[in-house]
């Protein structure tokens, strides 16, 4: 958890992460942020989130985050 933590700390430092709920509803993060959150866990923990991930939910809290990362290590 602290990894992504990390990496959603290096695109907004303003951002308590360890508690902020509905990051992608409420528009701290957009798009763009997806993206590159996407390729830094695939660098940092080896998993791919393919198109039917790429949900608001899986995306508004790092909890929600670290949980389909989670998921997607158990399926490798």
């Amino acid at each position: 958890m602290n990894e992504l933590l990390e990496i959603l700390t290096d695109l907004h430092e303003d951002i308590d992460f360890t508690t902020a709920e509905a990051i992608f509803d409420n528009k701290i993060i957009d798009s763009f942020d997806i993206v590159s959150i996407i390729a830094e866990i695939y660098d940092r923990f080896d998993v791919t989130i393919s198109a039917e991930y790429i949900v608001p939910e899986n995306f508004n809290s790092a909890k929600a985050l670290f949980a389909l990362i989670e998921k997607l290590q158990e399926e490798n």
